[in-house]
């Protein structure tokens, strides 16, 4: 078991992973530097294991492919990922293995918005999309994380053989921060700085197709982790729609004494029994949540075992 393992996921980065590796063996020598390939087709793997780098490979496409074959393969009692494209200075990653070496915190989150991203990065969507996702998700799971889709990170071996990786792309970060702070897990931000790539590195992220899958992605992840708040949504809505159908038709009925409207009328009644539904199932899919819960638990206790029997070793 190692005791920190430096994950790098990669693609395509033959002119900043040299120097990504060359800074993470100097602020951590102890650290053992693992570079993940995802089929790139240039000098990314020879560069990498020019600098020192253990370099294993993923054929899978996607960032998420990637990150659960890493979490898979590699025993650790502190994790730093980081994007292999330069824009993470390793001035900060002593300070972020040492809040899960001796805080015990289970992901500390590399906070590049509270810094110099804003200014560093020249892409004005990719600004403006990071904001919505930080703000849609403080509000919607009531935490504090300053930085949802960064990619520097330092995790214990607690949260990554816990972590269910189901997400395939970029969206896995997002996926990430949501499974830590549902499942209450301790979570630290430590400001970092950001540089934006080198002249002629390109990034892989998609600005629309990603942050598209992003945002469908936390609708998705509220639904399931959230069920009772996110139906309860949809029959208040529901409800509404129906109370102003029936307003409708009474206020005719008022007037003339008749029902000149039954199909709307019956209609109507429909789509409250729908609200009913979705209201109940909102119950019945929350008590399953709970259960998914205390099963998360007892995993957790399991898995805490695992890690003292692999320190002995």
């Amino acid at each position: 078991m190692d005791k920190i393992a430096v994950l790098i996921p990669c693609y395509n980065e033959e002119k900043t992973i040299y120097k990504v590796v060359s800074e993470a063996r100097a602020a951590l020598p102890e650290a053992v530097v693992y570079v993940y390939d995802n089929n790139s087709t240039d000098d990314t793997v020879n560069q990498a294991k020019n600098a020192g780098a253990i370099v294993r490979y993923e054929h899978r496409q996607g960032k998420g492919y990637v990150i659960r074959r890493m979490f898979r393969e590699i025993d650790a009692l502190c994790y730093i990922m980081v994007d292999g494209d330069d824009t993470y200075p390793m001035t900060n990653v002593r300070e972020m293995a040492d809040k899960v070496l001796k805080e015990h915190v289970d992901m500390v989150v590399g906070d590049r918005l509270s810094s110099t991203y804003f200014k560093e990065n020249k892409r004005l969507f990719h600004n403006t999309g990071n904001t919505i996702v930080r703000n849609s998700i403080n509000s919607l799971f009531n935490c504090d994380i300053k930085d949802i889709m960064t990619g520097f990170r330092a995790l214990s071996y607690e949260f990554v053989k816990s972590y269910p990786v189901l997400s395939r792309g970029f969206e896995i970060e997002t996926e990430m921060t949501i499974h830590a702070v549902f499942n209450e897990m301790d979570i630290a931000n430590v400001v970092v700085d950001y540089r934006d790539r080198p002249e002629g590195s390109v990034s892989k992220l998609n600005t629309y197709s990603d942050g598209i899958k992003v945002l469908a992605l936390i609708v998705k992840l509220y639904k399931n982790y959230k069920p009772q708040a996110f139906f309860s949504l949809i029959a208040m809505l529901m409800t509404l729609v129906a109370m102003s159908m029936f307003a409708w038709v009474f206020a005719r009925f008022l007037n003339s004494g008749l029902v000149e409207n039954m199909p709307t009328l019956i209609v109507c009644g429909f789509i409250e029994l729908a609200a009913v539904q979705a209201f109940f199932s909102g119950m019945i899919l929350s008590d399953m949540v709970t259960k998914n819960r205390r099963d998360f638990e007892m995993n957790l206790n399991r898995i805490s075992d695992d890690k003292k029997k692999l320190m002995e070793k």
